[in-house]
């Protein structure tokens, strides 16, 4: 087999193992450390399959006639491996905690969703002074979220937007202003726990998320994001 082939196969395969390994993972046909290993593994397929590539082409009688097979691979394995980098990079760049909550002090706790959590690595109680020390260095922006509405109307906007999220509602409870679901990732399927907690402030409102993952130390600031996005739906529904 010519190595303009070996080359652009070897990029077939780092594709294959950066495509596949979120969706297994997502649809249990392998573990999350499994998934996490194929992207590695992505990584250095590609990044091999891209150096044969490029040595190929410096050599005239290797180049002659497979220019479009060492391109592909060259091509192809650069922008597998750029992906597991990029995921790397925006590792690096959020601190190594899995538990943002808009109130530091006295987060929601989570109670309805505890047998959900029973076999998760992750604890579901929150860490306290080191977390929140991270967490407000990286998100100074995750606070509370005041609303002119009574609480009755803050509870049926934040249920509103926790649908509009796509998560999946364990427990709605008006009466104590409680409201408890998990939202899946897109890629890896990862479960996160989330709890909103309405309560009355001088007349209106104030609402309180925590987002926290089940599994992995860093959450590559998924749960910020999510809080986020959420809080930006809710005022865009009591608008």
């Amino acid at each position: 087999m010519k190595f303009s082939r070996i080359a652009l196969w070897l990029a077939a395969l780092a594709a294959f193992f950066l495509f596949f390994g979120g969706p297994g993972t997502r649809f249990g046909l392998w573990d999350f450390r499994d998934g996490f290993l194929m992207m590695r593994w992505a990584a250095y397929l590609g990044l091999v399959s891209a150096g044969l590539a490029l040595t190929l082409l410096l050599i005239p009688r290797t180049r002659m006639g497979q220019g479009v097979w060492l391109l592909s691979a060259c091509v192809i394995g650069l922008g597998v491996a750029y992906v597991p980098w990029q995921f790397q990079q925006q590792a690096r760049s959020v601190p190594p905690i899995h538990d943002i909550t808009t109130d530091t002090l006295d987060p929601p706790e989570f109670i309805a969703i505890l047998p959900f959590r029973a076999e998760a690595p992750n604890a579901p109680g929150y860490a306290g002074e080191e977390v929140a020390r991270l967490q407000q260095e990286a998100y100074p922006d995750i606070l509370s979220c005041r609303l002119d509405a009574g609480a009755e109307v803050a509870f049926e906007q934040a249920l509103s937007a926790a649908r509009k999220m796509g998560w999946e509602i364990v427990t709605a409870n008006s009466a104590t202003g409680r409201i408890e679901a998990i939202a899946t990732t897109f890629w890896y399927g990862f479960k996160d726990d989330v709890v909103v907690r309405i309560g009355e402030d001088n007349g209106g409102s104030i609402i309180d998320v925590r987002s926290k993952s089940r599994v992995g130390r860093s959450d590559l600031g998924a749960n910020a994001s999510r809080i986020r996005v959420y809080l930006e739906e809710l005022k865009a529904i009591g608008l």
